[in-house]
């Protein structure tokens, strides 16, 4: 299957209803605040930039020599959504203990209807049936992630209704994302230069200020965080006093953003880190995919 998927072929439906069965057995065994070890790298949204994501495992090299963790949003806006999160799953299922995946505010079902996977999935299956596959297993990914007992990964950021990762890992994270509280804030949060807790702009998280991040790392005996979810033209940036950083890993997003990607390397000492950049690979995506007509006037 990686393979096949490493050639940009997607699966069959039959094959995809293994692979998630598969890999939910798996991810039914791993925590809320994912463990994991250094050295590691970490990836930020990919959002189905599927030659993209090849030239990510070209710059940091390829599982399982090099042990990856993907901060989330597998899927949507990008052309290849279906190749990419079936690439990233079946690379989890091959080298479960060199692979880590969580949960992006995209994988849901409510955000991939309305920017593109669910299409994908309709114009390249016939059916939902391999969205709907998806759409349940992406309920059973972690919700977060600990590097070396020191870096927290959330895709987005940080709760008013969280202080410390045991609250974390007592949510009921196998639902559909709510569209507020403790969960919901994980995945749609945003560091800020204001002090405090503030009313986030993309309606749904909070903004989050320096002072919040330091009381975290704090109680939890953290050394800095590590998140995704919103475009960097660099493709990371620090904030926070160097406390928190964001990275994102698709490269001219959308295929117009003009961007850097970028992936983060944790050195075996859990402290050390190296940031890749890299530019977005020759072929941009199908660009008459954008101009198509949509399905309702076919």
């Amino acid at each position: 299957f990686i393979a096949k998927l490493s050639e940009g072929t997607p699966l069959a439906e039959g094959e995809v209803k293994m692979v998630c069965q598969k890999a939910q057995e798996l991810l039914m065994s791993e925590s809320n605040v994912q463990p994991v070890p250094a050295p590691i790298t970490v990836v930020g949204d990919v959002h189905g930039q599927w030659h993209d994501l090849i030239e990510i495992f070209m710059v940091g090299g390829s599982p399982p020599d090099t042990n990856y963790l993907f901060l989330g949003d597998y899927v949507d806006r990008g052309y290849y959504s279906v190749e990419t999160v079936q690439l990233v799953t079946c690379l989890k299922i091959r080298y479960p203990t060199r692979v880590f995946m969580i949960r992006g505010n995209h994988e849901s079902r409510q955000i991939t209807q309305v920017y593109g996977f669910y299409d994908e999935c309709l114009r390249k299956y016939g059916s939902a049936t391999v969205w709907k596959l998806f759409t349940d297993l992406f309920d059973y990914l972690p919700l977060s992630a600990v590097v070396d007992h020191s870096i927290f990964c959330p895709h987005g950021g940080l709760s008013p209704s969280i202080d410390t990762l045991d609250h974390i890992r007592t949510l009921d994270r196998v639902q559909e994302i709510p569209h507020e509280g403790p969960m919901c804030d994980l995945f749609w949060s945003d560091p800020d230069d204001r002090s405090g807790w503030g009313i986030s702009p993309r309606g749904a998280g909070y903004t989050f200020a320096s002072d919040i991040t330091e009381m975290f790392l704090e109680v939890n005996g953290l050394s800095m965080i590590t998140r995704a979810h919103q475009l960097m033209m660099e493709g990371y940036n620090w904030t926070h006093g160097h406390r928190l950083v964001t990275v994102f890993s698709a490269p001219n997003y959308c295929y117009r953003c003009g961007n850097y990607g970028a992936i983060m390397e944790v050195e075996d000492d859990g402290k050390s880190k190296r940031f890749l950049q890299f530019d977005s690979a020759p072929k941009r995506g199908e660009d008459h995919l954008a101009k198509r007509a949509p399905d309702y006037f076919l």
